[in-house]
């Protein structure tokens, strides 16, 4: 078997564990209650995308939603984790989307469903080339953003987070065993909306990374 390379996570990592919520003003425009715990739930690896490759509507929504976020690759597994320590199992970052079918997860909720179906179908994770820890050295101040067809939808800080990233790792590693080439999302800023078939996205860390994706249906 050829060596992994944590610098190509999304091809061998084995899960990706999501934080909803983890912005107040994003929990508050979805009329959601601010969280006293991390609200998580998880997306499998098929969801990941890469530039290059579109990003799908799935055939039984039609209010795709886009979520951008700060992704977390754990470079050293562990159970347990403290949050004294949590740091020195990150091996670096990635910029990701967390795409939603808002209208079936609306659904799954009223009718106290799971969220599956609205969050982990394939194409529901674009995700960045890898940055190395070094090239952010406090995840806890960096700025986000996310572009619909050259319009500013979402611009936030990480230093809007409710729960830090200690925090999550230390939290999540309590119950899910966190291994090498894991992605933990850590939520999004305010300002999610709908997007189109033939949109462009772009999305943006910084002067860091960014990156774009088109819009297209899946087809029948």
């Amino acid at each position: 078997m050829t060596a992994r390379s944590i610098s190509r996570f999304w091809e061998w990592g084995r899960k990706i564990i999501c934080v909803g919520r983890n912005y107040a003003d994003h929990a508050k425009e979805l009329k959601n209650a601010i969280p006293t715990e991390p609200v998580l739930f998880l997306k499998p690896p098929s969801a990941y995308v890469r530039e290059g490759s579109s990003i799908l509507v799935p055939l039984y929504s039609s209010n795709l939603h886009h979520e951008v976020e700060l992704g977390v690759v754990i470079g050293k597994g562990g159970t347990a984790i403290p949050q004294s320590t949590a740091m020195e199992h990150v091996a670096g970052y990635a910029l990701c989307l967390d795409m939603t079918a808002r209208d079936v997860q609306d659904e799954c909720k009223s009718k106290g469903l799971p969220w599956t179906r609205a969050k982990a179908f394939n194409t529901s994770c674009p995700i960045s080339e890898f940055i190395p820890k070094e090239r952010i050295p406090d995840p806890g101040n960096v700025k986000l953003w996310l572009k619909v067809n050259d319009q500013l939808r979402q611009n936030g800080c990480t230093s809007q987070m409710i729960f830090s990233i200690p925090y999550l790792i230390s939290y999540i590693s309590e119950f899910i065993t966190l291994e090498e080439g894991d992605l933990i999302l850590t939520g999004t800023p305010k300002g999610v909306s709908a997007v189109q078939q033939h949109d462009e996205l772009q999305a943006g860390i910084e002067d860091i990374v960014t990156m774009s994706f088109r819009v297209d249906r899946q087809q029948q």
